[in-house]
């Protein structure tokens, strides 16, 4: 019985049920008082851990909890999408004010400069450019959000 197992990206390329297994089972033996460190490139399973270092290019970004990583992020997080994603990205990263845009799934995240750039003044913006089919949400950041900022400012 080990009192520290380490694994990297013991997931990598596995299917989601054996992944939830897997997981499962670490829970279990974490519970048993075996020290786990895990590297992993999914934020999700980053999520699972007591504490996570966000790591790049082997620079540590961050050491904390995921929960006061999340807490950490400052800026409105939005949601945005329309009818031509592709498109949409490259006209979101050209608005004034706009910090950053990444795809997230069906969704680009977007942070601005500052607070007063709210979700109206997205809409405006996005339209003007042509846009079509708009939506845009506040959300909350999640670990992923949180590593992408943290590396813009590297």
């Amino acid at each position: 019985k080990p009192t520290v197992l380490f694994l990297d990206e013991p997931t990598t390329g596995v299917d989601p049920v054996s992944r939830k297994e897997f997981w499962e089972m670490l829970t279990r033996l974490k519970a048993e008082g075996i020290t786990i460190i895990v590297s992993t490139p999914y934020m999700d399973e980053a999520n699972l851990c007591d504490r996570i270092a966000l790591i790049q290019n082997g620079n540590l970004l961050q050491i904390d909890t995921p929960a006061s990583i999340i807490n950490s992020f400052k800026n409105t997080l939005f949601a945005v999408r329309a009818e031509n994603m592709h498109q949409l990205i490259n006209d979101v990263r050209s608005i004034s004010g706009v910090n950053s845009c990444f795809g997230f799934g069906d969704y680009l995240h977007v942070t601005t400069e500052s607070t007063s750039l709210n979700d109206n003044y997205l809409n405006q913006q996005i339209a003007a450019l042509g846009h079509t089919g708009i939506e845009i949400k506040i959300i909350s950041p999640e670990i992923e959000d949180c590593f992408m900022a943290l590396m813009e400012q590297v």
